[in-house]
């Protein structure tokens, strides 16, 4: 009989939901959403009661956020059933039965069965019991014994314990979430800057004394009237941020999804701007109100702290006429220092910098600094002290990271300079950038600060060598500050950039020989790495080209450190150590090039054999033994390929000239960085095919790939791969490539062929590449030398895909000479250096680009 009645009340349910829902549709009003969810269930569940009522003597309470007030509208309905004595086995079925019903609703409890002995105990050992029980709300029952436990627990609550376990527990929290606000997917509810730092505050300040809401904290003090302001703009905008995603999903669910960003940016109605998405919008107002939580949590807890841990008389010390230290804390000694001079905003991050004993700033400096940031204008902004102390933070020898994320996040920076306040915030849908521009850009400046700390020496022994004897360092923060300052604009960036950066530098006097390389830098910035990861550069013109960009050893030094900083700053998945050895070996070989080094191509070819020749005879061959074998090699194979490589070559390969069975040899790459992979086999029309299949198979990722066919028909293929990211274990893979490919590679030419046909499945890409596409893009053009073609591809990233391109090379009868193969994060640029006869007949060129594009099409994948 009671069937029928929970199937009506579940009706009645969704058709209340459905109803206050449409309502926030019309008004838009989260607060009166969240309301009145919770009042539809409140009713609900107490007819329900009627037909499974409680225990006798017990109560039922909304703890949590249904405690509070709020319900989401695919959030958990936290209750809890208060007993006075343990349940007895009628009492527990009783329970049960509720429960159930409950979830016979479509309602997803999460309960608790407890007397007040059991929820003190619970709380004094959890935290988060102790706050949900502060939130309790009577819904049903006997309201008595909720009273009783209300005054248990409120003696119980000691302030300050309570305070620092909710310190403690938002560290553990951010730590999570990597410390940052600007994740690429943020939950809205628990990442630094969101709901959940919001309300910490609140239960302190509750526990404290102060209040339970924005409004009664205000009236104690503790908030200014803009502070009020700013936290209920912000309370109210991450609440309906969260029922947006709820209602988008149709779950629950609190992270900002790269799926969900751009069905967001329509509910809120935003629209795309020249070169930048509407999501790209709706995220950086994310990034921007997520920063004002940010700083008014660290404000607000400073300042309970403070109240609740008064600091004795003798812990005050002077610093200077401005400035003191209160219990660790950079404090000022009046008020309103920062109202009366300015130029102490930039003068308080310096005496930071100067003085390692201190620990922070106070909160009083923290809200003086914040509500001051208006006094930064452009008067502030011309004041030669301000400009003059702007370039001492960059000069010192500590704390300037610290310094400019505080400056960002104080918004500071972003009103001394204009340009950056356009960067903050903006989200990269670039399938590389893991960060924000402007955390991206703070980021390169704290790889350059490691690059001259000792206790990092050992990350990048180059780079540290380099920066120890570079002069003027700092200028390298300032190309740091400006490389990417125009994104988002539309055009070249680097062009754009390098304009700002020398109004910057007129503005600030920097002048002659430090502008030009500030300007260099920005300029240029991109260039380095395109020349490392997509040329040859085993080509002396490559090498011979790039010195004449870079003009002096300085500006060389300066690109290379900028360039490793903006690597490891895009990404964690972007840098890889092979990519560090390509930019060692650029920078290297183009030092020697400004040395006046000889670079033409018979001088390489002389040396590459002279030094390979040497390293031969101490291995205890005879050049009779090794010029068997060179015979059979053109010039192109000793240009392409170090000293090192052609000596590995000759000692494997001298003796088996010949060889009737595929010689295939691996062996680790500098300092466990890379596998390189040699295959010498009579060359045939799928070999490029079934090389790619093998290495696709194993999760290898290829770098570099140098083909090359002897005087008598043989195949000389060199790869550098990666094991996958779970795997370091270079040496020992080493083994197994030799044993896995060579028996690969004797399979029936038949049986190969029938399986590269039916082997291939096309996997899908990563989600973001699926969720915000790039255009696969397809150059083709003749080589430098006339002699090739070179094939230049952009695409989103996927398993197997340079296999899927070698399938097409073979069906077009396409032979390959070289790849360069560039992977950042979800998205390729490889460039191939290809030879074959139907690429000199337009008709066969045009199909063969079509199979290349329709391979890269992320859609078909």
């Amino acid at each position: 009989m009671r069937a029928p009645t929970v199937t009506l009340l579940r009706t009645q349910l969704a058709e209340r939901r459905s109803e206050v829902i449409r309502s926030f549709r019309e008004h838009l009003r989260p607060e009166l959403l969240l309301t009145a969810l919770r009042r539809v269930v409140d009713q609900t569940l107490r007819e329900l009661l009627k037909l499974y009522p409680l225990p006798d003597g017990s109560a039922l309470a909304a703890v949590g956020g249904y405690g509070r007030g709020e319900l989401y509208p695919y959030s958990d309905v936290d209750v809890l059933v208060l007993l006075r004595e343990p349940p007895t086995d009628g009492e527990n079925a009783l329970i049960e039965a509720l429960i159930a019903a409950m979830w016979d609703l479509g309602i997803e409890p999460g309960h608790s069965v407890r007397t007040i002995e059991d929820c003190q105990r619970e709380a004094a050992n959890d935290i988060t019991v102790e706050t949900a029980l502060m939130e309790a709300r009577w819904l049903a029952g006997d309201k008595s014994l909720l009273v009783t436990l209300r005054e248990v627990m409120d003696e119980q609550l000691d302030a300050q314990v309570f305070f620092q376990a909710k310190r403690a527990e938002m560290q553990q929290r951010h730590a999570r979430h990597q410390d940052t606000p600007y994740a690429l997917e943020p939950n809205c509810k628990e990442a630094p800057g969101g709901l959940r730092d919001l309300q910490v505050v609140l239960w302190v300040a509750q526990a404290a004394g102060l209040g339970s809401t924005w409004l009664e904290i205000s009236r104690s003090d503790l908030l200014t009237a803009a502070e009020f302001r700013a936290l209920r703009r912000a309370d109210v905008a991450f609440k309906r941020l969260r029922i947006e995603l709820h209602l988008l999903s149709g779950r629950r669910e609190d992270r900002v999804l790269f799926d969900l960003q751009p069905g967001l940016a329509a509910v809120y109605g935003f629209e795309g701007i020249r070169a930048r998405r509407p999501s790209e919008i709706l995220m950086q107002r994310y990034y921007w109100a997520a920063r004002v939580v940010s700083q008014l949590n660290i404000i607000l807890m400073q300042s309970i702290e403070e109240l609740l841990f008064p600091p004795p008389n003798d812990q005050l010390h002077i610093i200077d006429d401005d400035f003191c230290m209160i219990r660790g804390r950079l404090g000022t000694r009046r008020e309103d220092s920062f109202d009366r001079n300015p130029a102490l905003l930039f003068r308080a991050f310096l005496v930071m910098q100067e003085r390692p004993e201190l620990l922070g700033m106070s909160a009083q400096v923290l809200r003086a600094m914040w509500h001051a940031r208006w006094r930064i204008d452009a008067q502030f902004r011309h004041n030669p002290v301000n400009r003059r102390q702007f370039l001492q933070i960059l000069q010192q020898p500590r704390g300037i990271v610290h310094a400019l994320r505080r400056m960002t996040m104080l918004n500071i920076l972003p009103r001394y300079l204009p340009v950056f306040r356009r960067i903050v915030g903006q989200m990269q849908h670039d399938l590389f950038h893991a960060y924000t521009v402007d955390q991206h850009t703070l980021m390169v400046v704290r790889n350059l600060r490691r690059f001259t700390m000792p206790e990092h020496a050992q990350e990048y022994p180059l780079a540290s060598q380099l920066i120890a004897g570079f002069d003027h360092h700092w200028l390298l923060y300032v190309a740091a500050l400006f490389h990417d300052i125009a994104k988002g604009r539309g055009g070249d960036h680097s062009e754009l950039g390098a304009m700002e950066v020398r109004r910057f530098c007129e503005d600030h006097g920097i002048d002659g020989e430090d502008r030009e390389l500030a300007e260099f830098l920005v300029r240029q910035h991109l260039t380095m790495s395109t020349v490392a990861q997509k040329r040859d550069l085993s080509d002396p013109d490559v090498v011979r080209d790039f010195a004449q960009c870079v003009k002096n050893e300085r500006q060389l030094t300066a690109l290379y450190l900028l360039t490793v900083a903006d690597i490891r700053g895009t990404s964690p998945k972007v840098w890889n150590s092979w990519k560090g050895k390509l930019l060692e070996n650029l920078y290297r070989l183009t030092l020697a090039a400004l040395g006046g080094a000889q670079t033409d191509s018979r001088t390489v070819q002389a040396q590459r054999k002279d030094h390979a020749a040497n390293e031969i005879r101490l291995m205890g061959l005879r050049d009779e033994s090794r010029d068997a074998f060179w015979t059979q090699l053109d010039i192109a194979y000793f240009l392409r390929h170090e000293a090192s490589e052609i000596a590995w070559h000759t000692r494997q390969l001298y003796y088996r000239v010949n060889s009737p069975e595929p010689v295939v040899k691996a062996r680790v790459v500098g300092h466990n960085e890379a596998l390189q992979v040699m295959v010498y086999v009579r060359d045939r029309d799928d070999l490029f095919v079934k090389i790619c299949q093998y290495f696709d198979h194993r999760a290898l990722s290829i770098q570099d790939a140098r083909i090359h066919t002897t005087h008598h028909g043989w195949a000389l293929d060199s790869f550098i791969v990666l094991l996958p990211a779970h795997d370091k274990d270079y040496r020992s893979n080493a083994s197994l490539v030799e044993h896995e490919l060579h028996a690969h590679l004797t399979l029936a030419r038949e049986h190969s062929s029938h399986q590269a046909g039916n082997s291939l499945t096309r996997r899908p890409g990563s989600r973001r590449s699926r969720i915000f596409p790039i255009v696969p893009n397809v150059e083709l053009q003749p080589d430098e030398h006339s002699t090739s073609w070179r094939l230049s591809v952009t695409a989103a990233d996927r398993p197997g895909l340079l296999y899927s391109l070698a399938q097409v090379f073979a069906a077009n009868a396409i032979n390959l000479k070289m790849a360069k193969i560039l992977t950042l994060g979800d998205r390729i640029e490889d460039i191939f250096i290809i030879e074959g006869d139907r690429l000199g007949h337009p008709r066969a060129q045009l199909q063969f680009e079509r199979d290349i594009l329709a391979t890269l099409d992320s859609s078909g994948s």
